[in-house]
C-alpha cells in the first residue's frame, strides 16, 4: 500500500512548506538591505555634524597653535618649539568643556610634567630605564596633585616628550619656555577668539526639552488606554534624561565660564545663569518624572483605562514645552494646573492608588514652577490642600 505523504501548507498553525520559507527569503534579504542604508545613511549625518560642530574648536586651535609657534620660532628663536606647538593643541582639544579652568587646569598638569621631568633628566640623564622611571614619578606626582585624568595625561605626556626629543639649544629649561607661552596663547585665545560656548548648551537643552516631551506624550497614551508596554518606553526615555542632564551641565558650565573672561560675550552672562537656574530645576523635575512614571507603570497593569490622569499629565507637557519658548505663559500655565490639583479635584472618589499619583505630580509642578522664576514657597503655596 503507497504510503500518502503529509500535506504541508502555508496556514496558520501549518509548517511552512519549502515554498514558503524561499519565498520569505527575498522579502527578510530586501528589509536587511534596507536597514543597513538607513543606517549608514543615519551614521553619514552624524558624521557631517560632528564636523559641522567641530570647526570652530578646529580653527581656534589652529590660530593658537600658530601663533605659539611663531612666538616661540621667530621672537624667542627657538630652533624647534615642539612643546609649544603639542602644549596648546592638548590644553585647547575637542573636549566638550572648553573653560578657561578646564584650559588652565591641563596646562598646569602640562607644566609641571615638563619642568620635573627637565629637573630629573639633568639628574638621571636620557636612556631607557631612565624614561620608565621619570614617567611613573610624573604621573605620581600628578595623581597626587589633581584627582583629573587629564591633567595627568598632559603631564605623562610631556614628560615623555622631554626623555625622547634631543635637548634643545640653550638647555633643558627652553622647553619649560615654550609651554609658558603655550599657556598664555591658549588661555588669550579661549577669551579672546572663544568658540560659540551657547550653541552647544543649547543643543542639549533642546534634547533635553524633546526626550521629556516624548516621555510624556507616551506616558499619556499608557494612562488612556492601559498600555503596559507605553509605560515602560516612557521610562527608558525618562532614564536618558539623566546623561542628557550631565551634559548640559558641563556645556552650560563651559559657556559660563568662557562668557565671564571675554569681552564679547560677557553681555550673555545672564541669559546663561537664568538657563543654569532652569538646569537645576530641570533635574529634579526628571527625577520626580522618572518616580511618578514607574508608578503609572504598576497602575496601568489593571487594564483599566484613566483618561483624567491622561489630562493632567497632558497639561503638564503642555507647561514643560512653554518652558523651552515663554517662561511667563509657562507660570500662567501651570499656575493653573497647581491649583486643581488636588486628588478629589482629579479623581472623585477614586481609589488610594490613584490618588498617590496626583500626589507625586505635586512637588514636581512646584519644580517646574520655580524653573519659571516663581519662588518656591509662592510655588508652594499655589497647590490646594491635599
Amino acid at each position: 500500500m503507497p504510503v500518502r505523504q503529509p500535506e504541508f501548507r502555508g496556514s496558520r498553525g501549518s509548517v511552512p512548506c519549502a515554498a514558503d520559507m524561499t519565498a520569505s527569503r527575498p522579502a527578510d534579504g530586501a528589509m536587511r538591505r534596507l536597514e543597513r542604508s538607513v543606517r549608514r545613511r543615519i551614521d553619514l549625518t552624524q558624521r557631517l555634524r560632528r564636523v559641522r560642530n567641530s570647526v570652530p574648536a578646529a580653527v581656534q586651535i589652529m590660530i593658537a597653535a600658530t601663533v605659539s609657534y611663531v612666538i616661540a620660532r621667530v621672537l624667542l628663536g627657538h630652533d624647534f618649539p615642539v612643546v609649544a606647538v603639542t602644549v596648546t593643541i592638548t590644553a585647547l582639544g575637542f573636549a566638550r568643556d572648553a573653560s578657561p579652568r578646564r584650559v588652565l587646569d591641563i596646562l598646569v598638569g602640562i607644566l609641571i610634567g615638563i619642568s620635573l621631568s627637565e629637573l630629573m633628566l639633568i639628574l638621571v640623564g636620557p636612556g631607557t630605564w631612565q624614561l620608565a622611571f621619570v614617567l611613573v614619578i610624573t604621573l605620581l606626582v600628578a595623581r597626587f596633585i589633581s584627582p583629573s585624568a587629564a591633567f595627568t595625561v598632559a603631564a605623562g605626556v610631556q614628560s615623555t616628550l622631554v626623555m625622547v626629543l634631543p635637548p634643545p639649544e640653550g638647555g633643558v629649561f627652553v622647553r619649560s619656555i615654550d609651554g609658558v607661552v603655550a599657556g598664555v596663547v591658549a588661555l588669550l585665545v579661549t577669551a579672546l577668539i572663544p568658540r560659540d560656548p551657547r550653541s552647544a548648551a543649547e543643543r542639549d537643552a533642546k534634547k533635553l526639552f524633546a526626550t521629556l516631551d516624548e516621555a510624556l506624550g507616551t506616558l499619556v497614551v499608557a494612562l488612556e488606554t492601559a498600555d503596559e508596554p507605553a509605560a515602560d518606553l516612557a521610562l527608558t526615555r525618562l532614564r536618558r534624561t539623566q546623561q542628557m542632564i550631565d551634559e548640559w551641565t558641563t556645556s552650560l558650565d563651559s559657556a559660563i565660564g568662557i562668557a565671564r573672561i571675554s569681552p564679547f560675550l560677557r553681555r550673555y552672562l545672564p541669559e546663561l545663569r537664568a538657563q543654569w537656574r532652569l538646569l537645576g530645576c530641570l533635574d529634579l523635575a526628571s527625577r520626580h518624572l522618572r518616580i511618578i512614571t514607574r508608578r503609572a507603570d504598576f497602575l496601568v497593569r489593571d487594564g483599566r483605562e484613566r483618561p483624567e490622569l491622561g489630562t493632567l499629565i497632558t497639561d503638564v507637557r503642555a507647561g514643560i514645552r512653554l518652558l523651552r519658548t515663554d517662561q511667563d505663559q509657562a507660570r500662567e500655565h501651570l499656575s493653573e494646573v497647581a491649583r486643581r490639583l488636588s486628588p478629589e479635584a482629579v479623581l472623585p472618589g477614586s481609589e488610594l492608588t490613584e490618588s498617590v499619583l496626583v500626589l507625586l505630580i505635586r512637588p514636581l509642578i512646584v519644580d517646574l514652577l520655580t524653573a519659571t522664576g516663581m519662588n518656591a514657597s509662592d510655588a508652594r503655596k499655589a497647590l490646594p490642600d491635599p
